[in-house]
């Protein structure tokens, strides 16, 4: 089964999701940054629902943090994938999102380090490639609860990856914009030059309109 679900069709989930054990919830994070990886996670919730838990672009990093504990407690099992910027170039930014959520469902696990392996898969505006029954829902990361929880674990784990390589290429302030293409991020490029976890593919065309080409 591959079926894809607009806003106003969330309702169906309903009927979709019965006969299903072990529902997945699947997205990414890291998309638009000129620098760093794409993080996707794929999460199985056990347990009551977490109150306040949506969208992780609409809770500050405070609250994340909280509710990715929260979160990590009540999680029958926890995958995460991840494409750096040299996939991100290579095949590009789509794709390696596509690949970084199929390699999150592949890493599933309990927390006994045990392979779990989903049913069906909610995927945010997404289908991967996979056998396994699946689900792709418009702004699934705010309507529905699974793809919420795996929005928030794959927003924070991203921000500590780029809280890390802020320590190995200090000036370029990757602890506060997390490498998004902000005024400060342009600064530093034009100062320090581009790292080894820039995405060339994203730096094309800001250079070749510096350079008039």
């Amino acid at each position: 089964m591959r079926v894809k679900l607009q806003k106003d069709q969330i309702d169906v989930l309903i009927d979709l999701k019965k006969n299903h054990k072990f529902i997945c919830g699947i997205d990414e994070v890291g998309r638009g940054p000129i620098a760093g990886p794409v993080v996707a996670c794929a999460v199985i919730m056990g347990g009551e629902k977490i109150d306040e838990v949506k969208d992780s672009k609409k809770l500050s990093d405070k609250k994340r943090r909280i509710l990715a504990s929260n979160i990590y407690d009540n999680a029958l099992a926890i995958g995460y994938g991840i494409c750096d910027n040299k996939v991100i170039d290579d095949i590009n930014i789509r794709q390696a999102s596509l690949l970084a959520m199929k390699e999150a469902v592949l890493n599933l696990k309990d927390k006994l380090g045990h392979r779990i392996y989903p049913d069906l898969l909610l995927i945010d505006a997404e289908l991967i490639d996979t056998e396994i029954d699946q689900i792709g829902i418009i702004s699934g990361d705010d309507l529905v609860y699974q793809i919420s929880c795996a929005s928030i674990l794959a927003k924070v784990y991203r921000d500590d990856l780029m809280i890390e390589y802020s320590k190995k290429y200090p000036g370029y302030m990757f602890e506060a914009h997390k490498g998004y293409g902000t005024k400060k991020h342009y600064e530093s490029l034009e100062k320090l030059g581009v790292t080894d976890i820039h995405r060339l593919s994203f730096l094309k065309k800001y250079y070749e309109k510096r350079s008039g080409s």
